[in-house]
């Protein structure tokens, strides 16, 4: 599986963005998808998830009520809807896929990764 994040870009503190993951190479179906982000000097961290048997989400506190991820299995893409965004929120955004053989929210837990996309959050 590869995967192609995009929609990266630079907007104002309280503005939105909204992220995609175009997967190749095989369906996402039966494929667990997470957003993984990582800041300058930080550490990767998880941002949202979703499943694969009946597209439950999952979100790091920080993200709660102001991101959403969806996926459409038949164009092959998941997307992380982020709003009010914060300058917190400035990172590389992973989208990652996965059978999952750990917890959801653990990036060791997933199989694929793909390159970053750019998110600035400017105050």
């Amino acid at each position: 599986v590869q995967l192609q994040a995009s929609g990266g870009g630079l907007v104002q503190a309280g503005g939105f963005l909204s992220v995609s993951c175009a997967a190749s190479g095989r369906t996402l179906s039966g494929y667990h998808m997470g957003w993984f982000r990582q800041a300058p000097g930080k550490d990767r961290e998880f941002v949202a998830a979703i499943s694969w048997s009946d597209n439950s989400p999952w979100y790091v506190d920080s993200a709660k009520g102001r991101f959403t991820i969806a996926r459409d299995n038949a164009k092959n893409t998941v997307y992380l809807q982020m709003n009010s965004l914060k300058p917190e929120d400035t990172a590389v955004y992973y989208c990652a896929a996965g059978i999952l053989d750990g917890p959801i929210y653990n990036s060791g837990s997933y199989q694929y990764f793909g390159k970053g996309t750019l998110v600035t959050v400017s105050s």
